[in-house]
C-alpha cells in the first residue's frame, strides 16, 4: 500500500504542485487549505506523513504541529519556510518536527526528504514491531505445552509474576526451571529491571559465598578487587538461584537472613548493603528428603517457598511431544523436516529421563543426520528403538517405587498412543469395555488431541 501523505498550504499554487511531484512519486495525497481543515483531515486519514507550510493565514505551521504532536507524538511532520528562516524552522524542530525545507526547493530535495521521512517512520515501526516479538518470547506463552499439567503451570505463572512473593520450582532435571524462572520475570513489573541466574551446584563451595554476596579487596587470598555479588547484580530485578537444594548447610544462614532482612554483607565488609531483590529458585531434589536428613534448613525452604510450584517430567505430559518436536524443528532452521508415523509414534513412547533438554538434544542429532525431510523409524537412536516401541517406560519400575494409579494412567495413554488415539481400538488392546475406557479418562484427565 501506497503511503499517504496530507499537504497542508493556504498558497493554491504551491499546495498543487505539492500535490502533483507526490503523486508522481506515487504516494497517496490529500490537501487542505488551513490548518484547521489539515488537523481535521488528519484526525479522519491517520496520514503517515504530514508537509505544512510555517507561514499561513489563522492557524501557522507551528500551531498545526504542536496541535498534531497532541495527538501523536510519533506523527512524522515536515515543515516548509521561508529561506532566510532558519531560526524559525529550528523551533519547529524543537518542537518535533521530523526536518524542513526551505523555499525555494526543486522536486529532488522535496523527494529525498519525503523518502527519508518515511524511511524514518517504517524503521520505528520494524523497532516496534521487533520490541513485541521480543516481549511475546518472554512470554510464558511460548512454554510449548497444551496438555493439562502445563495449562496448571500457566495458570501458576500467571497469578503470581506480578507479586513479590518468592517461588520454589520442583522439577526433575530438564523439565525447563529456569524457564519458567524467566517467564516469571518477563511478566512481572520487574521485567525492565535484570534477570540474574547462578547455579549454586555449578560453583565450588568455597567461592560460592563470594559469588552470591560479593567481597571487598583483601577479604581472603586473591581477593585483589572489591567484587559485586549476584544479589547486588540483581538491584531491582529478578535473583534466580538454580539448585538451590545444593547449597552448602553452613550458606544457608546466610541467605536466609538476606532474604528476611532484604540485605547483604559481602564477604570481609562491614556495611550492610539495603537490596530490593526478588527471588525465584529452582531444585530437582526431594526437598522433603532433605529437609529430613539435614541438609536443608525447614526455615529455608518456608522463605523460598512462598509459592511452590512443580514442572511434570515428560512422560507425564506425552501429548505435548509433538508439540516440542515441531517446535524443534523450527527453532534449529528445519522447518520442512517431519517425522512419519512409527518414528513419532516411538519418540512419544519413550521415557525421556532426560526431559525437555533430552528431546531436543535428540532431535537436533536427527535433523544434522537425517537422509531426508521425513525422518524415519530407522534413523532413530537405538535405545529409543528399545525402549519407545516396547513401552518399557511402565514395565522397568524406579527402585523408590511407582504410584499404582500413575502406572494404570501411563497404560491408558500408550495403549491409546498405539492406537492413534481411537477409543475403541484401544479399549479392545487393553481388553476392557470401552466405556471402562472412558471412565478412566475422566478419572485421570486424560485428553484425546483434536477435542479442545
Amino acid at each position: 500500500m501506497n503511503a499517504k501523505i496530507l499537504v497542508i498550504d493556504d498558497d493554491t499554487s504551491l499546495r498543487r504542485v505539492l500535490e502533483y511531484n507526490l503523486q508522481e512519486e506515487g504516494y497517496e495525497v490529500q490537501a487542505a487549505s488551513s490548518g484547521e481543515e489539515g488537523l481535521y483531515l488528519f484526525g479522519q486519514s491517520q496520514p503517515n506523513l504530514v508537509i505544512t507550510d510555517m507561514k499561513m493565514s489563522g492557524m501557522d505551521g507551528l500551531m498545526v504541529l504542536k496541535s498534531i504532536k497532541e495527538r501523536s507524538t510519533e506523527a512524522l511532520v515536515i515543515i516548509i519556510t521561508a529561506f532566510g528562516t532558519v531560526d524559525v524552522a529550528v523551533e519547529a524542530m524543537k518542537s518535533g518536527a521530523y526536518d524542513y525545507i526551505t523555499k525555494p526547493f526543486n522536486r529532488d530535495e522535496l523527494r529525498l526528504t519525503v523518502r527519508k521521512a518515511l524511511q524514518f517512520s517504517g524503521l520505528a515501526e520494524e523497532n516496534k514491531r521487533l520490541k513485541s516479538e521480543l516481549s511475546d518470547k518472554a512470554d510464558f506463552r511460548t512454554i510449548v505445552g497444551s496438555s493439562k499439567e502445563m495449562e496448571k503451570v500457566f495458570d501458576v505463572i500467571r497469578k503470581v509474576a506480578d507479586t513479590e512473593a518468592a517461588v520454589l520450582i520442583t522439577g526433575e532435571s530438564g523439565t525447563g526451571k529456569e524457564l519458567v524462572a524467566r517467564s516469571i520475570h518477563a511478566n512481572s513489573s520487574r521485567r525492565d529491571a535484570p534477570f540474574v541466574a547462578i547455579n549454586c551446584a555449578a560453583i565450588p563451595r568455597d567461592l560460592l559465598e563470594s559469588e552470591l554476596f560479593g567481597h571487598v579487596k583483601g577479604a581472603f587470598t586473591g581477593a585483589v578487587k572489591d567484587k559485586t555479588g549476584k544479589f547486588q547484580m540483581a538491584e531491582g530485578g529478578t535473583l534466580f538461584l538454580d539448585e538451590v537444594g545444593e547449597l552448602p548447610v553452613e550458606l544457608q544462614p546466610k541467605l536466609l537472613r538476606a532474604l528476611q532482612e532484604k540485605e547483604v554483607e559481602p564477604v570481609g565488609g562491614t556495611k550492610v548493603q539495603k537490596l530490593d531483590v526478588r527471588v525465584v529458585s529452582a531444585t530437582n531434589l526431594d526437598v522433603d528428603k532433605a529437609i529430613a536428613n539435614g541438609t536443608f534448613r525447614e526455615d529455608l525452604y518456608y522463605r523460598l517457598s512462598v509459592i511452590p510450584m512443580h514442572l511434570p517430567p515428560l512422560r507425564e505430559r506425552r501429548m505435548d511431544i509433538p508439540l516440542l518436536i515441531k517446535y524443534f524443528c523450527s527453532k534449529h532452521g528445519s522447518y520442512k523436516v517431519t517425522f512419519d508415523k512409527d518414528a513419532l509414534h516411538t519418540l512419544v513412547m519413550y521415557p525421556w529421563p532426560g526431559n525437555v533438554r533430552e528431546l531436543e538434544n535428540t532431535v537436533e542429532r536427527l535433523l544434522i543426520m537425517r537422509n531426508s525431510d521425513v525422518i524415519g523409524l530407522g534413523e532413530l537412536p537405538e535405545k529409543l528403538l528399545e525402549n519407545g516401541a516396547s513401552g518399557s517406560a511402565v514395565i522397568k519400575l524406579p527402585d523408590e517405587g511407582y504410584s499404582l494409579e500413575q502406572l494404570e494412567r501411563e497404560v491408558v495413554v500408550q495403549a491409546l498412543e498405539r492406537n492413534h488415539w481411537n477409543q475403541t481400538a484401544a479399549a479392545r488392546f487393553l481388553r476392557i469395555p470401552r466405556h471402562t475406557l472412558i471412565y478412566r479418562l475422566e478419572k485421570y484427565g486424560i485428553e484425546i488431541p483434536g477435542d479442545k
